[in-house]
């Protein structure tokens, strides 16, 4: 991905906050034959563990068609975006634009062991549930916990350490400050391409407390 200074997302806590408000994202592997695969599932950050270490699982077959624990892969984890129009700027010559808020993370996935890819489900059964009225556990009684026992055999479990990572939070910090306030009106209170998500990415980008 292309950087540019104006738009770098350079520390881990700033990427791992964009793990936590956008968990669904997107595994890309190259496999041994050249061959790109690509799956898509939700992932959870280990808050205890240093430096940037992410779990999840996948269904069977994927770990096999990702050569998964053979060689590294990029997850894309992507944040709000959406289109900017050139009519919210001052009237100077503009083009239309795209702000987004993405990091590409990169590592070598560890494999699991069925009794440990069994506490990842939990962990993120958990972190979803936790904010419902009335959290759903996986092991809320012996029957479902025997269910989960049987269907855990159809998933994979990983960990990744993060390696390295590149992230962008283009967020108009390029613009006048009034043509911001602008955009941030627009997608508040438009009547078009309204993104209440993407304007407290601007918000947050320009240091508002949101």
């Amino acid at each position: 991905m292309r950087q540019n200074p104006s738009f770098l997302l350079a520390s881990d806590e700033g990427v791992k906050r964009l793990i936590r408000e956008n968990p669904w994202v997107t595994i890309v592997s190259r496999t041994d034959a050249g061959e790109l695969v690509a799956s898509h599932y939700p992932i959870v950050l280990r808050e205890d563990l240093d430096g940037i270490v992410i779990e999840s699982h996948v269904g069977r077959p994927d770990e096999l068609l990702h050569e998964l624990g053979r060689h590294e892969v990029l997850i894309v984890v992507q944040g709000p975006h959406g289109y900017i129009s050139p009519g919210w700027y001052d009237g100077s010559p503009a083009v239309p634009t795209w702000n987004f808020v993405v990091a590409h993370l990169h590592g070598t996935p560890e494999i699991l062991s069925d009794a440990e890819n069994l506490q990842v489900l939990e962990r993120l059964v958990d972190h979803f549930e936790d904010r419902m009225p009335e959290p759903f556990r996986m092991n809320r009684t012996l029957e479902n916990t025997a269910y989960a026992e049987r269907i855990v055999v159809g998933t994979v479990g990983f960990r990744m350490r993060v390696d390295r990572f590149v992230a962008k939070d283009k967020m108009s910090q390029n613009r006048p400050a009034a043509t911001v306030d602008r955009i941030i009106d627009e997608l508040e209170n438009g009547s078009v391409y309204t993104s209440r998500e993407l304007a407290r990415e601007m918000r947050r980008a320009r240091g508002e407390n949101v």
